[in-house]
């Protein structure tokens, strides 16, 4: 594959779609980690909570590796007394799977816990409906790819990832898929991740009898947030463990990423709950690792941080719920939150990469758009989808050589 230099592909994405992107903190260097939480982890007490019936106790703050692709990251959190890394086979097109493993092997396997999610191979990014090509198989076999880049003969938790509906939850072929690798010991655990339809697909966790785990998108931004939390909440009842995702709602209200979330009090809020057992806020730098891991130490709201919340609730932002509000009125039939999805990677997160696979992934042309002269989809939050469209899908123009 060819790459271009730092230089040349800063400047072709600049040019493009990236813009400006702007730290969210002042940064700091690795050596002043500790320091910046105030005191080290030995003189402060870390809040941990239980993952549910595995009895994995984990501090309530861990490490979404998404977008890392700092060794020196990993060790750092390691420091500061994080023990759960999250990934996925999907990640950096497995790069993120081989750094993270490169990284663990040095450590004693008991001295952290490893979550890995794997993708059914075949789906309707639309519908969420599974494929012809779904099988237990083709799922396992991507697993043990995923473990051979890990360096790992097995994970703590293997997640069913990215599921949008109760069928997919309850689908035949991925149960006996993640059944039979926790039965041949390559998984202690196992999860379920879901971004849209939530309270649908934990319900069916709930109903499944196999699922141990709940990787959920949860965050105050969500107009169905008190829903998500009461099936959080009985799916905890029932012994589910419960991790968050998405806590921090985009990170930033617009494109331009000039108005910036407050991250730390969103993080705060969701981890309220105590049903939540652990959030995996994305990690990218040490600056994000300090703000984060400060979190493990202290759950309290300021005031400042109620007033942020609440100020910046009814702003649309960049993170799509997933409600589907829109899909019955666009013509077209686009699949539009997976489309906002992408959106919000590549300017909320910086990420052309996930951004890129994604929209690939849904098979929609270069001018989805075309032929309709208003939009008639509304979206509940008020974004200009349209507008987005035409914005994001310029990404497909860009050769998938230049996103590395």
């Amino acid at each position: 594959m060819m790459k271009l230099s730092g230089y040349n592909r800063r400047q072709f994405l600049r040019t493009t779609l990236v813009g400006s992107t702007g730290a969210l903190v002042v940064p700091l260097l690795p050596s002043a980690t500790a320091n910046a939480m105030g005191k080290s982890a030995e003189d402060k007490k870390i809040i941990k909570r239980t993952l549910g019936k595995t009895g994995i106790e984990l501090p309530v703050v861990s490490f979404g590796v998404m977008r890392a692709d700092s060794p020196a990251l990993i060790h750092e959190a390691k420091k500061t007394g994080i023990v759960y890394f999250d990934t996925a086979h999907s990640y950096q097109r497995g790069r993120n799977e081989e750094m993270l493993g490169g990284v663990l092997k040095d450590y004693p396997r008991d001295s952290f816990v490893l979550g890995t999610k794997v993708e059914a191979e075949s789906y309707d990014k639309k519908t969420g409906a599974f494929g012809p090509g779904v099988t237990s198989k083709a799922f396992l076999d991507r697993f043990d790819i995923s473990l051979k880049r890990l360096n790992m003969d097995y994970v703590d938790i293997l997640y069913v990832h990215n599921i949008m509906t109760r069928e997919t939850a309850l689908f035949p072929a991925m149960l006996e898929a993640v059944t039979t690798a926790k039965k041949a010991g390559k998984a202690r655990h196992i999860g379920i991740s879901t971004h849209r339809n939530e309270p649908e697909v934990i319900q069916a966790a709930i109903e499944s009898g196999v699922y141990e785990v709940v990787l959920t998108s949860i965050n105050y931004k969500q107009e169905h947030f008190d829903k998500v939390r009461g099936a959080v909440a009985q799916a905890a009842r029932a012994g589910l463990g419960i991790v968050a995702m998405k806590t921090m709602a985009g990170g930033f209200h617009d494109k331009e990423r000039t108005k910036p979330i407050n991250c730390r009090a969103a993080l705060k809020c969701v981890l309220q709950d105590e049903n939540i057992t652990t959030a995996i806020p994305g990690i990218t730098n040490f600056d994000h690792l300090t703000m984060n891991a400060g979190v493990n130490y202290d759950l309290t709201l300021t005031v400042k941080e109620q007033s942020d919340l609440a100020l910046n609730k009814s702003e649309g932002g960049l993170y799509c719920q997933g409600c589907e509000h829109c899909v019955p009125d666009c013509p077209k039939g686009l699949p539009l939150p997976e489309i906002m999805r992408a959106y919000m990677y590549m300017y909320g997160y910086s990420n052309a990469q996930q951004a890129h696979d994604l929209l690939t992934s849904l098979n929609i042309s270069k001018a989805p758009c075309a032929g309709c002269s208003t939009c008639t989809a509304h979206c509940a939050k008020g974004f200009e989808l349209s507008e987005r469209v035409t914005d994001i899908v310029r990404l497909l123009d860009v050769p998938r050589e230049f996103i590395v």
